[in-house]
C-alpha cells in the first residue's frame, strides 16, 4: 500500500471518530524513510466494538462513580444524612398538605407509608435525571481531551442516586416497623418495578444529557420537570382518587405505573394495580431506553466539539 493509499484509507475513517489507532510498518517505505508507518483509524461506533470498549473502560466507570459519591456530600456538616433529611421533610409536607388539610383517602394504610412508598421511586427519578442531564457538561474537560465511550458518564452519574435510593429504602423499612405494617409476598415483585424505574430514568437521562451538551437550555427544562412532576405524579396522594375515565390518560405519565407498582408491592396490594397504566409504563420504558441509546450514540461523536 503506497503513501497515497494510506492517506485515503485514514481520511475515509476520520469522520467516524478517532477511536483506535493501529500502527504497522509499511511494506513499501519510501527511499530513506524506513520508519514510515501506516496509521489506520478504525470506527469504534459499531455496536460490537462499542460493547467491548465499555468493558475495557470499566475501571473508568468505577472511578467516576466513586468520585461522584464522594463529591456529592463533600464539605457538608451532616454528609449523607442529607438524603434522610430531604426525604423526611418532603414526607412531612406532603402528609400535612394532602393527608391533613386536603384529607385525601389513604386506602386504609397510614398516610406517611402511602407517601414514602411513592417518594422512593420519585426521588430516584428526579435525582438521577438531574445528575445524568448535567453529567457531560460537568465532565467537559474529560470529554474534550480523551476518547472513551461517553455512555460511561451518565451511567456513572446514576450510581449516586442508586446509593441514595438504598439509604431511603432503609428509612422505609423503619417506617414499616414503626407502624407494624409487614409486606406480604408482593414485595418479591419490587425489584421488577425498580428495574422499570431505572429504565425510564436512564432513557430520559440519555436524551437530556445529549441535548444539554449542545443546548444548555435543557438544564432549566430538567429542573422544571423535577418540580412540576412531583405534583402531577401520585406522590402525595393515591392514584385511586383519579376518576376511572381519566386514569388511562393520567397513565401517560410513565411514573404513574412505577409509583403504583411500588405501593402495590410494599403496601400489600394497596391500592389495586391499574394494569393498563402499568403496561403503558413498560412500553414507555422500552421506548425511552431504546430511543435514548439511539440518540446518544448518534450524537456522541460531536460531544467533544460542542461541549
Amino acid at each position: 500500500m503506497d503513501a497515497e493509499a494510506r492517506r485515503t484509507r485514514a481520511d475515509r475513517f476520520t469522520p467516524e471518530g478517532l477511536i483506535v489507532i493501529h500502527a504497522a510498518a509499511s511494506s513499501h517505505p519510501p527511499p530513506g524513510d524506513s520508519a514510515l508507518q501506516e496509521r489506520i483509524i478504525e470506527a469504534g461506533y459499531r455496536d460490537s466494538r462499542y460493547l467491548l470498549e465499555l468493558w475495557h473502560f470499566r475501571e473508568l466507570f468505577y472511578f467516576l462513580a466513586w468520585r461522584d459519591i464522594l463529591v456529592r456530600y463533600k464539605q457538608t456538616a451532616v454528609g449523607i444524612a442529607w438524603v434522610l433529611i430531604k426525604a423526611l421533610i418532603t414526607l412531612l409536607v406532603l402528609t400535612v398538605v394532602f393527608g391533613r388539610v386536603a384529607q385525601l383517602p389513604s386506602d386504609g394504610v397510614p398516610y406517611p407509608l402511602l407517601v414514602f412508598a411513592a417518594l422512593l421511586p420519585w426521588q430516584f427519578f428526579a435525582s438521577a435525571l438531574t445528575d445524568c442531564s448535567n453529567s457531560l457538561v460537568g465532565n467537559s474537560d474529560l470529554v474534550a481531551k480523551i476518547y472513551f465511550p461517553r455512555l460511561i458518564i451518565p451511567g456513572s452519574a446514576m450510581i449516586v442516586s442508586v446509593v441514595d435510593f438504598a439509604i431511603s429504602s432503609g428509612v422505609l423499612a423503619l417506617l414499616l416497623m414503626w407502624y407494624g405494617f409487614a409486606p406480604d409476598w408482593r414485595i418479591l415483585i419490587l425489584p421488577l418495578f425498580v428495574v422499570l424505574a431505572a429504565a425510564i430514568t436512564f432513557g430520559a437521562g440519555l436524551w437530556f444529557a445529549a441535548l444539554t451538551a449542545e443546548y444548555r437550555d435543557f438544564r432549566f427544562i430538567v429542573g422544571f420537570i423535577a418540580q412540576l412532576g412531583l405534583y402531577i405524579s401520585p406522590v402525595g396522594f393515591s392514584s385511586s382518587v383519579v376518576p376511572e375515565e381519566w386514569r388511562l390518560l393520567y397513565s401517560l405519565n410513565p411514573l404513574v405505573g412505577v409509583i403504583d407498582g411500588f405501593r402495590w408491592a410494599i403496601l400489600r396490594g394497596t391500592p389495586d394495580l391499574y394494569w393498563p397504566g402499568l403496561a403503558m409504563s413498560f412500553v414507555f420504558a422500552l421506548l425511552l431506553l431504546a430511543s435514548g441509546l439511539w440518540y446518544f450514540r448518534r450524537t456522541e461523536r460531536r460531544f467533544a466539539d460542542v461541549i
